[in-house]
């Protein structure tokens, strides 16, 4: 149990070294951060569990840093929250039980919640199906058209 445990504080540094380095989509806790600051710039997706080894959590983060590339494609920034305790103002208002992920829209709105993990794939079908994704794509495909 020991080194369980040594292995998830080393992977949890590692994310955060990461997340300070890395131009992609952020890891981080969410008491650092502040949703308003992501409107209309990203896509929070907020990824809740009551303990950092949880393992539907241990999941979803593994699955998210796997495909980091198609959500940093969609302007992506992933936040979390493992410690109930601190009862956060997010925590208040999405009211997470146990593991939760919520993708946030660019316009602030929920848009999605799920009570387990889910697939990188499925939540990048979800955002590109959003009005703003749309937007983003058909100027992507206009950009792409001009310069030819």
């Amino acid at each position: 149990m020991k080194s369980l445990t040594t292995f998830a504080m080393l992977l949890w540094g590692a994310v955060a070294v990461a997340a300070e380095e890395a131009p992609g989509p952020v890891f981080a806790q969410m008491d650092s951060r502040d949703l308003a600051q992501f409107k209309w710039t990203q896509r929070p997706i907020v990824v809740f569990a009551d303990s950092p080894f949880d393992p539907a959590f241990t999941e979803q983060m593994e699955a998210l840093r796997a495909r980091e590339g198609a959500l940093e494609d969609r302007d992506v920034v992933v936040l979390v929250d493992t410690d109930p305790e601190a009862v956060s103002e997010l925590r208040r208002t999405l009211r997470p039980r146990g593991f939760m992920l919520v993708l946030i829209g660019k316009d602030g709105r929920v848009a999605l919640r799920k009570p387990r993990p889910w697939d990188v794939r499925e939540i990048t079908r979800s955002i590109d199906k959003m009005p703003m994704r749309q937007q983003e794509l058909r100027r992507e495909r206009e950009a792409a058209a001009a310069g030819q």
